[in-house]
């Protein structure tokens, strides 16, 4: 196990030493949100490909695959279609934009900050709790290779992300992001995708252990795979996290394509989960948890070294993601939340090294808010669930209603977040947090809330349009004062 550690030391040393270079590099508010709005292709495509795919997309579906065989593929497969739909469909007039935030779009396309701020709590809600659950898979990760407990297995790797995230934003995370890509895709893919299938006896071997269902494709049930498409592939429409990297897209062309090949990559991680999982079924059929199945896999079947690099994908996996989570959730913190109570608006200049500094400690401050969370949590799945639910029930449709519907007003917005979100909070209060209903019927209810508000209130502003017109078009400057107010 010497080599194996040495591995996973020099990967962690690396982060911290690539989180200092970013420093040096995040001068501005841009390059410490958006890395200057400026990566290109190959960078944009493998951050992004990062950030979708983590723990739960490694850990979890090769768990997935394990229990329900090929069909496990399912949850993994449907983010990869969210962010194919994003970059072929939205991707270029998001980036045009030029904002910070999703609260920033809001504000624009409806007029003002009324929809923005609340907007802005149900982003936070969700960046934190996905944030948390990222940073819970570090246990399983560490209890792997050094078999230590829960509670600082979860500050060692928190502090890490949280250290090299702080030190250069967006930036650090980038070039840490862009690593852990190909560590991640040499680890899963070139090496335990085979070794798992060649030490489970091949794939005829593996149909002659198992059932039938488990290459049946919809093996999970229909009613699984349309939750999913409801809660990953919306959810990568709207999520903060994934806007955050088309922000930092050179063009609209990047974001398109770049974003397509990011997508398609998922696809494929999706396949090589499932087989995994597969494979672990055949040579560990009585595990007592299918999430167990990616660490025994690698554990008992990994010749050193390469188990090293193995877990150093598991890890690559977890920390792109919560790192993207955590400078989302401080972004979303400081510029939707915190500036608005304070009553800062956005036509007041402010000095670019200070807002380096007080979005540098927003990321401290959630960075510890994130990890005292998680070590209180023990149920990952219900924390990722209600941060999903609440996300695509309360902002799915005033955010896609806004850049596709122009009669949406900011009234429609603002009944759309309230109900959709009640609506979420009161279903999983009486259906259980894990029934299908809330997002169900809270997507239901915010769409309803949406277009009826809207079409009893008075169009939107022209002014306002116009606006939104010209930033659609990028004839726009970048952000650098308060959106058009509607009149009252």
């Amino acid at each position: 196990m010497a080599v194996d550690y040495l591995v996973i030391v020099v990967y962690l040393a690396g982060m911290l030493a690539m989180g200092w270079w970013g420093m040096r590099r995040a001068r501005s508010k841009s390059e410490f949100l958006v890395a200057g709005r400026r990566l290109g292709p190959a960078m944009y495509s493998g951050t992004m490909a990062a950030i979708v795919l983590g723990g739960a997309s490694t850990i979890g579906g090769v768990g997935l695959g394990y229990q329900y065989g090929l069909s496990g593929a399912w949850m993994v497969f449907t983010i990869g279609l969210g962010l194919l739909a994003l970059s072929v469909f939205f991707s270029a007039r998001i980036a045009r934009l030029k904002v910070y935030t999703v609260s920033e779009m809001l504000d624009l396309r409806y007029g003002g900050g009324r929809a923005g701020i609340i907007s802005g709590v149900v982003m936070w809600a969700y960046t934190l709790m996905l944030a948390v659950t990222s940073t819970i898979a570090y246990a399983t990760i560490f209890d792997v290779l050094f078999d230590i407990n829960r509670t600082l297995a979860i500050v060692l790797g928190g502090s890490i992300v949280v250290a090299y995230s702080t030190l250069g934003g967006m930036w650090s995370i980038t070039l840490t992001d862009m690593v852990q890509f190909v560590v991640k895709t040499i680890g899963v893919l070139l090496l335990l995708l085979p070794i798992a299938v060649v030490k489970a006896g091949g794939f005829g071997e593996m149909r002659a252990q198992l059932p039938t269902a488990y290459f049946d494709p919809l093996g999970i049930g229909g009613e699984t795979i349309f939750t999913y498409v409801l809660i990953y592939t919306f959810g990568m429409l709207i999520g903060q996290d994934i806007w955050q990297r088309v922000f930092t897209a050179r063009s609209d062309r990047t974001a398109k394509w770049g974003g397509t090949v990011a997508g398609t990559y998922c696809l494929a991680y999706a396949l090589a989960g499932a087989v995994i999982g597969t494979a672990a079924k055949v040579l560990y059929p009585k595990l007592g948890s299918a999430d167990d199945a990616f660490a025994t896999i690698v554990k008992e079947e990994l010749p050193v070294g390469v188990r090293g690099l193995v877990l150093a994908a598991a890890l690559a996996a977890v920390m792109s993601t919560s790192s993207g989570a955590l400078i989302a959730c401080a972004t979303v913190a400081n510029n939707d939340i915190w500036s608005r109570l304070r009553g800062i608006g956005r036509s007041a200049p402010a000095d670019d090294h200070d807002e380096v500094k007080g979005n540098r400690a927003f990321i401290l401050l959630m960075g510890l808010a994130v990890i005292a969370t998680a070590i209180a949590i023990d149920d990952v799945v219900e924390a990722l669930t209600v941060a999903y639910n609440l996300l695509v029930g309360g902002l799915l449709v005033p955010i896609l209603g806004g850049l596709v519907w122009k009669r949406g007003t900011v009234y429609g917005a603002l009944a759309s977040v309230v109900v959709g979100g009640l609506a979420v909070i009161g279903l999983m209060a009486t259906h259980g947090i894990l029934a299908n209903e809330p997002v169900y019927y809270g997507l239901l209810a915010s769409l309803a809330a949406y277009m009826i508000v809207s079409l009893a209130t008075p169009a939107t502003d022209a002014a306002v349009l116009a606006a939104w017109r010209e930033r659609l078009a990028g004839r726009s400057p970048e952000l650098a004062s308060e959106p058009v107010a509607a009149p009252q």
